[in-house]
C-alpha cells in the first residue's frame, strides 16, 4: 500500500474512532445523582465495588442506631434497596448499548485457497465492509445517545418512586404502632373497670347486667388490640422490605408518634404548572418523542437502501506448466453488493415507525392532561386532609374530653348508669382513633402530592384520595 493510501486509511479510521462514545466510568449515574439530590436532597449511590458496599453498609448501620425518622428511612432505602440497584444496573446496560452502537461495524476478512489440475493454485482474500452501516453510523449513534439519556431519566423516576413508597410505608408503620398504643391504654382502663365491677358484683353492689356490659367492652377492646398488633407487624414488615433490612437490622426503633400537624399547610400557586415542569414521566415521554422522530427520519432515509456492502479483494494465481515452470499473476478488485427493493420497498417499516411516533405523541398528550388532573386532586386532598386533621385536634377531641369528664362526674354522682358511661367511653376511643387516622391520611397525602408533582403515573396513589374509610368504632357487644 502506498504512503498516501495509508494516510487516507489512517485518517478515516481516526475519524470513525473519534465519533465513538466512551464509558462514563460511573455507569451513567452522575445525572441521576444530581437529579435526585436536587429534588429531595438525598444521595443516590450505585454500589459497584466491595468498598462502596462496605461504606454504604456502615452508613445504614449509623442511621439505624438512632430512632428512625422519615428522611433517614428514605436514605437507607437509597443505599440498601437491591431492587433500586438492579435499576441502576439497567442504566449501565443502556450505556453499554449506546457505546456499542457508536462503534463502526467490524469488517469481515475471508481467506481462500483453490487447487486445480495442471498445478493450478489460487490464494486470495477479501476485506468486506458494510458501507450503509458506516454511512448511517452518526445517525444511529445520535439515536442511541437519546435512548441513553431517556434511560437516565427512567432511573431518576425509579429512585423518586421508591422514596415516595418509603414515605408511605414509614407513615403507615408509625400510625399502626400509635394506634396499638392508644388501644392498649384504653384496654388497661377497661380492665381496671372490669375488675372493679366484678368486686362490686361479689358484694352485691353491681348487678349482672352491668358486669356483663363492662366485661364485653373489655373483651371487644382486646380483639381490637389483637387486630392492631397484626397491623403493626404487617406495616413494619412492609417497611423492612422496602428498606432492604433483615437479620440484626430489624431491631431499629421508630418514633412513638406521627409528626405533628404543621401550623399551616403549604400554599402552591399553580400545581398544574409545577407538575408540567417537574414530572419525570413527562420528561421521559418528551425524550422518547424526539428519539422516535429521529428514528422515523432514519427509517425514511434508508427506505429503499437497506443493504450496501463493499468488498476489496486480492487474488494470487500460480500455474505450473509441463516443464515445471511457474507463473504467478496478481489480481486486485472490488465488489459492491446491494439489495434490490423489488418486493419489500420499505413502506411497512416507514409506516410502523410513523405510527409508533404518533402513538408516543398521543400518549404524551394524554399523560399531560392526566398530570394536570392528578396534581389538582393531590393538592385538593392535601388541603382537605389537613383541614380534617386540624378539625379533629382543635374541635372534636376537646369536645369529646369535655363530654367524657362530664359523664364521669355524673356517674360518680350516680346520675347516670354504667351503660351510658360505656357508650361515652366507646365514643371517646372512636374519636381518638379517627383523629389518628386523619393525621395519618394527611401525611400520606403529602407523599401523594410529591408523587403527583415530581414522579407521576409511575407511582399509584396511596388510597387516601376518595377512598378514606369511615372512622372505626369500638363495638360494645350489646
Amino acid at each position: 500500500m502506498k504512503a498516501p493510501s495509508r494516510i487516507v486509511v489512517a485518517a478515516l479510521l481516526g475519524l470513525l474512532m473519534a465519533g465513538c462514545a466512551k464509558f462514563t466510568g460511573d455507569g451513567g449515574m452522575a445525572p441521576v445523582t444530581d437529579g435526585v439530590r436536587q429534588e429531595i436532597g438525598k444521595d443516590a449511590v450505585k454500589l459497584s465495588s466491595a468498598e462502596e458496599t462496605r461504606r454504604a453498609r456502615e452508613r445504614v448501620q449509623a442511621l439505624l442506631s438512632e430512632p428512625l425518622n422519615e428522611d433517614a428511612a428514605v436514605q437507607i432505602a437509597l443505599l440498601n434497596n437491591r431492587g433500586l440497584q438492579a435499576a441502576y444496573n439497567d442504566l449501565g446496560i443502556s450505556e453499554a448499548e449506546y457505546v456499542q452502537t457508536s462503534l463502526p461495524p467490524n469488517p469481515a476478512l475471508t481467506v481462500g485457497r483453490t487447487f486445480g489440475t495442471g498445478g493450478f493454485v489460487e490464494l486470495g482474500f477479501q476485506l468486506v465492509g458494510n458501507l450503509l452501516a458506516f454511512a448511517t453510523l452518526p445517525r444511529r449513534t445520535e439515536i442511541a445517545k437519546r435512548e441513553f439519556e431517556e434511560a437516565r431519566y427512567r432511573a431518576v423516576a425509579t429512585t423518586l418512586s421508591l422514596t415516595v413508597d418509603v414515605r408511605r410505608a414509614y407513615v403507615r408503620a408509625i400510625a399502626a404502632q400509635q394506634r396499638l398504643a392508644l388501644l392498649e391504654q384504653s384496654r388497661q382502663t377497661a380492665d381496671a373497670s372490669a375488675r372493679l365491677m366484678k368486686q362490686l358484683g361479689e358484694t352485691g353492689a353491681a348487678n349482672k347486667l352491668d358486669q356483663a356490659r363492662v366485661s364485653v367492652f373489655y373483651a371487644d377492646l382486646s380483639a381490637q388490640v389483637a387486630q392492631a398488633r397484626l397491623s403493626v407487624a404487617g406495616t413494619r414488615e412492609a417497611l423492612n422490605r422496602i428498606l432492604g433490612l433483615w437479620g440484626t437490622d430489624l431491631g431499629y426503633r421508630l418514633p412513638a408518634r406521627l409528626p405533628a400537624l404543621p401550623a399551616a399547610p403549604d400554599a402552591l400557586a399553580d400545581v398544574e404548572v409545577e407538575a408540567m415542569r417537574r414530572r419525570v414521566d413527562l420528561i421521559i415521554l418528551r425524550y422518547e418523542i424526539v428519539t422516535l422522530a429521529k428514528s422515523v427520519g432514519f427509517v425514511d432515509a434508508t427506505r429503499y437502501l437497506s443493504f450496501l456492502e463493499l468488498a476489496l479483494g486480492y487474488r494470487n494465481e500460480v500455474e505450473t506448466n509441463d516443464a515445471g515452470e511457474q507463473t504467478s499473476k496478481n489480481r486486485y478488485g472490488f465488489e459492491l453488493g446491494i439489495v434490490i427493493p423489488i418486493f419489500d420497498t420499505g413502506e411497512a417499516r416507514v409506516t410502523t415507525a410513523r405510527e409508533i411516533y404518533m402513538r408516543a405523541v398521543n400518549r404524551l398528550t394524554e399523560r399531560s392532561v392526566n398530570a394536570r388532573s392528578e396534581a389538582r386532586v393531590a393538592y385538593t386532598t392535601y388541603r382537605a386532609t389537613y383541614d380534617i386533621a386540624r378539625y379533629y385536634q382543635t374541635r372534636i377531641l376537646p369536645l369529646r374530653r369535655q363530654i367524657s369528664a362530664e359523664v364521669l362526674l355524673r356517674y360518680n354522682g350516680m346520675l347516670v348508669d354504667v351503660f351510658e358511661l360505656l357508650v361515652e367511653e366507646r365514643e371517646r376511643i372512636s374519636a381518638n382513633v379517627a383523629a389518628l387516622d386523619a393525621l395519618r391520611d394527611h401525611h400520606l397525602a403529602i407523599a401523594d402530592l410529591q408523587a403527583a408533582l415530581i414522579v407521576g403515573g409511575t407511582v399509584p396513589p396511596s388510597g387516601v384520595i376518595n377512598t378514606t374509610p369511615p372512622p372505626e368504632t369500638i363495638p360494645l357487644g350489646f
